[in-house]
């Protein structure tokens, strides 16, 4: 397998970001970290051996970047319009930074990236894809959180209202917007086992907001069986991904 490892200062952090890149070609897949999680942790963890025949066949490439939750929404020292403009920084760092970088390495000026994630990477996936349906095509988001109050507590502001998908889309009415949410593909998963109480409420909650939106979406629902953990999610990634990639 092909890897490549990049390091560069983030003028939009101020701060060293690295990442790393797995695979010669195919579909450009976004892989957010786990809550405070690193770039390397989807490779530890046995993710990226999991989507290894993806990779190999040339089917997607796969870009793990670095986290900044301990600075942003889950930073609990922080007021929450402190981490918000923290979490904004980094928005600004995947969609001015990484984005360009990743069409850079693909040769294609206009291609779209797949944006997935486990838990509050499954969160950052979903908020990216849904704000910005004209740069990502697709999302996985398992075993995700999607409304941010569940971070930030009873506290709102513009900025905690549109990064919270549950709060923002259910007053979308920008048509151009919606028609690509429409076009793209949309798979929600989460287990029904050990630390997914949570995130099976906001699942529901999102298809009921997606249902009620005409947006198709995949919303799945797995076992009880199925925990909050890598051992799962290492069985879902490539089984939703071949779906994402048909």
């Amino acid at each position: 397998m092909h890897i490549e490892y990049h390091k560069w200062i983030s003028p939009n952090l101020n701060k060293s970001m690295e990442l790393k890149i797995y695979g010669y070609y195919g579909k450009p897949v976004l892989l957010f970290p786990t809550q405070g999680g690193r770039f390397y942790e989807s490779e530890d963890f046995g993710i990226i051996d999991s989507l290894k025949p993806f990779i190999d066949n040339g089917r997607i490439k796969v870009f793990t970047i670095d986290s900044m939750d301990f600075e942003s929404w889950s930073s609990q020292h922080e007021h929450p319009a402190e981490r918000g403009k923290r979490y904004e920084a980094y928005e600004k760092y995947v969609l001015d930074e990484v984005l360009p970088m990743i069409r850079n390495h693909c040769n294609q000026a206009d291609i779209k990236v797949c944006a997935a994630g486990f838990s509050m990477g499954a969160y950052h996936a979903a908020n990216m894809f849904f704000k910005h349906p004209d740069l990502f095509d697709s999302v996985i988001a398992i075993s995700g959180m999607f409304d941010l109050q569940r971070l930030v507590g009873n506290y709102m502001d513009e900025t905690v209202y549109f990064n919270s998908p549950l709060h923002f889309l259910q007053n979308l009415e920008d048509d151009k917007l919606l028609q690509q949410i429409r076009a793209g593909k949309i798979i929600i998963a989460v287990g029904q086992g050990a630390w997914e109480e949570e995130m099976v409420d906001d699942a529901k909650k999102l298809k009921q907001l997606l249902d009620k939106k005409d947006i198709p979406a995949w919303v799945d629902f797995w076992g009880a069986d199925v925990s909050h953990d890598w051992p799962w999610w290492r069985k879902m990634m490539p089984y939703f991904m071949d779906k994402i990639l048909v």
